[in-house]
């Protein structure tokens, strides 16, 4: 797929990064949102072509993802035995807890003499 058909199918930009650095294309699960989901839905990335614009996904079935996005250094046992990646569960727990009290002003500096070198 060149990126522009990347683009129709995600309906929005992809970031400049993903034109100008090969590893945005990486099948690293935490290298950025868009890889996990490629590589939920099934498939990875090869032959990136910068230069053109394009990208090759190939589909590999769910149990072979975990080996594609597998850190290069793992051992083919530690591959076998890697977990699906999840949020930790408590990923969001303090979502809504967070107060501030009346007539704080949260624009002031926290520390006023911070970097006057007193």
């Amino acid at each position: 797929m060149t990126f522009a058909d990347i683009e129709g199918v995600l309906g929005t930009s992809l970031p400049p990064s993903a034109a100008h650095h090969r590893a945005w294309w990486s099948n690293n699960p935490t290298n950025n949102v868009a890889t996990k989901e490629w590589l939920d839905a099934g498939y990875v990335t090869e032959q990136v072509d910068l230069e053109r614009g394009a990208v090759v996904f190939r589909s590999v079935p769910p149990t072979h993802v975990a080996e594609v996005a597998a850190p290069p250094w793992a051992t083919a046992s530690e591959v076998a035995v890697l977990p699906k990646p999840t949020r930790h569960p408590l990923f969001g727990a303090l979502k809504g807890l967070v107060l501030v009290a009346p007539g704080a002003d949260l624009t002031e500096p926290a520390d006023p003499d911070w970097g006057t070198g007193d």
